[in-house]
Formats: structure tokens, C-alpha cells, sequence
């Protein structure tokens, strides 16, 4: 028997920009590229092809995916490069691949989980530039990446990505972990000499105030400069067949250039900056392209990447006002007094049917949950049942979703959620930002990051232009935040708008009333009509203005450039 050999396709015309190869997808859902999206890949093609550090800034909900998908593919077929597209999470890895194949037409690789399990045939199409790879930050910045030659990398979420990345050289030792209690102990015990009585007291988890719980502080550099060699020496004892083997064999040689912090609950061992110009999958592409929905004026982006200088495209015209989604934002604790707020979030959670609670501690999170299975029955699921995928949420017709410290990558549009609770949320994610904030009076350096996470919160449950979603804000830190009027002048027009009524609206409330108004609200119906108009009418009133000090944040030499000469720069 003949086998015949298997027939090339002819080679393929490639148009001369991005928005143009979704026309070429047979099998493509959507007519094609909206007004905005087209801006930004056009733009792109003319002006930022070469340039080896791109940042897309583009709304929540407007379609970043669309744009950052067709310009992966654009390029791999241009170009011939192999391109790796990075999501935060695996959800986001499957919703990514998801809508490549169901809405665009256009065939892509998910790559989740070990790279032993890696299926060949898609490894050998992204090594051959046939296909685009999307996977997650993790599978890039690990210390034995499978994509370890990209041409192109391609960052989605952005904002998100400090402590993916950071991860590499970040070691964590966490006091209550079982596999990390005799190194924390260790540590405790060379740091001791360096620590007044009271602070080695908090370090090993003894303390009797709040303030002692919230501690946090760092290591002096010429302290931590003395006891170098006994950090090395017990840190090599106790990391061998834990996780931390990974992080420390980044740092075990570069001592000199990371910071030490220490708090209650853990001991944080990190460069300043992640030193990504050092890891050869990143530094080594031909381009990187960053794409967010709030990109930052101060540097930030690239003080979180370790990127010297990224060009930045603009905003499409019209995004400087236009909203995404409707937000109607609800204060109770403007009107109802504390003991009468979680009988209000039932009362609310029965009227949705489905909702989503972010709250910033496992302790809350254990409480909700408890709540809701005490006084509704409901079931309930936390950030581990719905990672890889939201299904067994969305499938429910009561359900709640109780997120912990979790600001990003949980996404639920249309019908999915219409009810989120915002319960407070922590303004740092990371040892180093707590110090920034708590004990060097750098909020500041951190007020676009705090911003961000703030808004990526409230924003979980809109992501497309027909969204709309209830907001119930509550807890310590966050009604303050977004009711500020001192605060709310950096925000977007649109948002400033929707605090500006949810507030009015919240203020000399019955539960009743707050009640009476989110079934209006769900209804979306003629009465929420005449509301919108009140909230677009203000919306025409309202003007962002830029955090203080961007300029100068942003301006002069990068933080790179003004720290040492050293293979992992990080001193203060």
C-alpha cells in the first residue's frame, strides 16, 4: 500500500493589518471588528510593529481579547514567530481559548497545568509558529519553562501581573504553613538580634493588639548584609522538597540585592523590582505587549514589569467617557446599622438567585459562607471551585460565589451574576506594597495600583456593553474610598456618575427601599430608564483629573536605571 505524502496548504496573503485577519475565518461568529478595536490594531501596524515594549490600553468589557488575538495571529503569520498570549489564571487561559474557537473562529492552543502534560501535537504547532500558545504567566516565569524561546509575548491584564511575575523571585515563608514552619522558626531565630523584643515577639505570632496583628516592617540592607551567610545556610537546610526550592535558587546568589520583610504571619524575601531583564523567555522575545484596562500615567506598568520604557498607544477616541456596562451601586451602611446588613444581603441574594461576594480574608470568606448555608441554603462555591471553569456556578439557579483576596480573573457577564458584594478589600497584596504603604508613606507610588484593584473589583460582573450589575459596597475601607468626593475625582467619568447617584440613592434608606430599588434595578425596565438618565446626565458634568505627582513618577530614569549595577538590582 501507497501512503500518500500529506499536501501543504498554499502559502497565505497576509493583509497589512491585524483587523484584517479575522475576515480571512470562515468559521468566525461576530460580522467583524468594532470602530475601537480596529483603531488600536491599525495603530498598531503603523506605529508599534518594532518597538520592543507595547502597552494596549483598552476598557474592561471592550474587547482586548478580539485585538490581542488577532495581533497574535497577524504576527505569527507575518512573521513566522512563535507567540505566547498569557493569562492570569487557568479560567482565563479557557475562556481565552474558548472565545478564539467559538466567537472568532480561529484555532489556538490552551496550554494549563504540568508541561509533562503538555499534549505533543500542540507542543510541536507552537514550536513551529502554526499556532498561538495561551497559557498562563506562571508556565512562562517558572525556573524550567517549556516556552522557553517566544518571539512574541503577549500580557493580558497587566494590572494584574506584579505578583505573577514577581513570583520567580519571590520567597515566601508562611508561619501557619506546615511544610514552612521549621524554616520560619529558623529565620526567627537569625533575625532575632536584629529585631527590638516586641517585634521578635510579633515575628513569632504572639501579640495583643491590632496593631500588632497589621505589623510589618523591613530588614534593614546593612543588617541583612551581616547575617547573609546565616540566612543562606538555613534557608539551604530546610527548602529541599518543598516549593520554595524553586523561588531561592533565583535568589540563594543574589543576596545583596533583595529586600527582607518580616510581619506576624510571614517572613518575604524579594528584589525590589522583578528582575525579568534576567530571564531570558521575557527579556529574549522580540517584542512584549502589555494590554490593560487601566494602563497608569506614573510608571507603574513598568516598575511591575521591569521594563525600562513602554510605548504606550492611545485610549480609542470616545473610551475617555464611555462606560462599560451599568453599575448601580449600593451604600447600606450609609442607612441601616451593621446588625441589620447581612439580613439585607440575604434579602438580596434570594431576589438575584446567583451573586458574587469579594471579600480580603479566608476568615470572612468562612463566615459568608456559613451565613448563606445557615440562613438560605444556597450553595456555595470559593476561587478553587471555579477556576478552571464557572459552569458549576452558572448552572445553579441559587448559588453564591465566595471569593477570598481575589480582585482579577473571575469574570461573570450577562446572566451569569448581576449581584456583587464588595466587603472590603486589602489596598496591598504583598508584604513589600504593606511596607511601601504602612511604614514609608508611599501611597503615592501605589495610588494607581490601589485604584486599580478597586475597580477591578466592582467591575467582575460587567464586562460588555449590555451588562449591568448591582454593586452593594460595604466593610471598613471600601465605601470610604469610592464615596470620597476627594477621591472620586481620579476616577472615570462613568463611574464617578454611578457613585454619585448610588450614594444619593443610598443615603436616608430604608431596607425596605434598598430593597424596592434592586428589583427596579434587575428589572431593567422602564423605571431603571428614567434612573440611566439621571446617571448620564451626570456623567456629562464629571472630569477625571490625574493623580498627583504621575509626572514625576514616570518621568527621569526608570527605577531599573537608578538602581545598582547588579545581576538582580533591588536596593532601596
Amino acid at each position: 500500500m501507497i501512503v500518500a505524502f500529506k499536501n501543504s496548504p498554499p502559502p497565505s496573503i497576509v493583509s497589512d493589518s491585524p483587523e484584517k485577519v479575522l475576515l480571512d475565518l470562515p468559521r468566525r461568529k461576530i460580522d467583524g471588528v468594532l470602530l475601537h478595536q480596529g483603531e488600536v490594531m491599525r495603530t498598531y501596524a503603523a506605529k508599534a510593529v518594532d518597538a520592543p515594549d507595547v502597552a494596549l490600553q483598552l476598557p474592561t468589557g471592550s474587547g482586548k481579547t478580539l485585538v490581542g488575538l488577532m495581533i497574535a495571529e497577524w504576527r505569527r503569520r507575518k512573521f513566522g514567530e512563535r507567540v505566547v498570549y498569557l493569562c492570569p489564571t487557568r479560567q482565563l487561559v479557557n475562556q481565552a481559548t474558548g472565545q478564539a474557537d467559538e466567537q472568532y473562529g480561529l484555532a489556538v492552543n490552551g496550554f494549563t497545568g504540568s508541561a509533562a502534560g503538555y499534549a505533543a501535537g500542540a507542543k510541536a504547532e507552537y514550536q513551529n509558529a502554526d499556532r498561538v500558545a495561551v497559557t498562563t504567566y506562571s508556565s512562562l516565569f517558572n525556573t524550567n519553562p517549556f516556552f522557553s524561546n517566544p518571539d512574541v509575548v503577549i500580557v493580558d491584564d497587566a494590572h494584574a501581573a506584579e505578583n505573577y511575575i514577581a513570583a520567580l523571585w519571590t520567597l515566601r515563608v508562611e508561619r501557619h504553613r506546615d511544610e514552612h514552619a521549621a524554616l520560619h522558626a529558623a529565620l526567627a531565630g537569625v533575625l532575632k538580634p536584629l529585631l527590638d523584643p516586641s517585634n521578635f515577639v510579633r515575628l513569632t505570632g504572639q501579640w495583643e493588639s491590632t496593631a500588632d496583628r497589621v505589623w510589618v516592617d523591613k530588614i534593614a540592607s546593612p543588617d541583612l548584609a551581616r547575617v547573609r551567610g546565616e540566612v543562606r545556610a538555613v534557608v539551604d537546610e530546610h527548602v529541599a522538597g518543598t516549593e520554595l526550592r524553586y523561588p531561592w535558587s533565583m535568589l540563594r546568589d543574589h543576596l545583596h540585592a533583595c529586600q527582607l520583610y518580616v510581619s506576624t504571619q510571614e517572613v518575604l524575601l524579594r528584589p525590589l523590582v522583578p528582575p525579568t531583564w534576567t530571564h531570558a523567555p521575557f527579556a529574549g522575545a522580540r517584542q512584549r505587549i502589555f494590554m490593560s484596562a487601566t494602563l497608569g500615567a506614573g510608571g507603574d506598568l513598568e516598575r511591575l514589569t521591569g521594563r525600562r520604557s513602554i510605548l504606550r498607544l492611545p485610549v480609542p477616541e470616545g473610551w475617555d467617557r464611555q462606560g462599560i456596562g451599568r453599575r448601580y451601586f449600593v451604600f447600606p451602611e450609609m442607612s441601616l446599622p451593621e446588625a441589620e446588613v447581612p439580613g439585607l444581603r440575604r434579602a438580596m441574594m434570594r431576589r438575584a438567585g446567583r451573586s458574587l461576594v469579594l471579600v480580603p480574608s479566608d476568615r470572612l470568606h468562612d463566615g459568608v459562607v456559613a451565613d448563606v448555608a445557615e440562613h438560605l441554603g444556597f450553595k456555595t462555591f470559593d476561587a478553587d471551585d471555579i477556576e478552571a471553569s464557572k459552569k458549576p456556578f452558572t448552572a445553579e439557579e441559587q448559588a453564591v460565589a465566595v471569593v477570598a483576596n481575589r480582585y482579577d480573573g473571575i469574570d461573570f457577564p450577562g446572566d451569569d451574576c448581576r449581584l456583587l458584594f464588595v466587603e472590603g478589600l486589602p489596598k496591598t497584596t504583598n508584604l513589600q506594597e504593606r511596607f511601601l504603604m504602612a511604614r514609608m508613606g508611599a501611597a503615592v507610588l501605589l495610588n494607581e495600583r490601589v485604584q486599580t484593584r478597586v475597580l477591578q473589583a466592582i467591575g467582575r460582573c460587567t464586562r460588555s456593553l449590555k451588562d449591568f450589575s448591582a454593586v452593594v459596597v460595604t466593610g471598613e475601607e471600601v465605601p470610604d474610598y469610592l464615596a470620597d468626593r476627594r477621591r472620586r475625582v481620579f476616577l472615570h467619568p462613568e463611574l464617578q456618575a454611578e457613585l454619585e447617584f448610588g450614594v444619593d440613592q443610598s443615603k436616608d434608606q430604608t431596607a425596605a427601599g434598598l430593597l424596592e430599588n434592586l428589583d427596579i434595578f434587575l428589572q431593567n425596565g422602564k423605571d431603571w430608564e428614567e434612573a440611566n438618565k439621571e446617571i448620564l446626565a451626570k456623567r456629562e458634568g464629571a472630569v477625571q483629573q490625574r493623580f498627583p505627582a504621575m509626572d514625576d513618577l514616570r518621568g527621569g530614569r526608570s527605577a531599573r536605571d537608578r538602581l545598582p549595577d547588579a545581576p538582580l538590582a533591588g536596593r532601596l
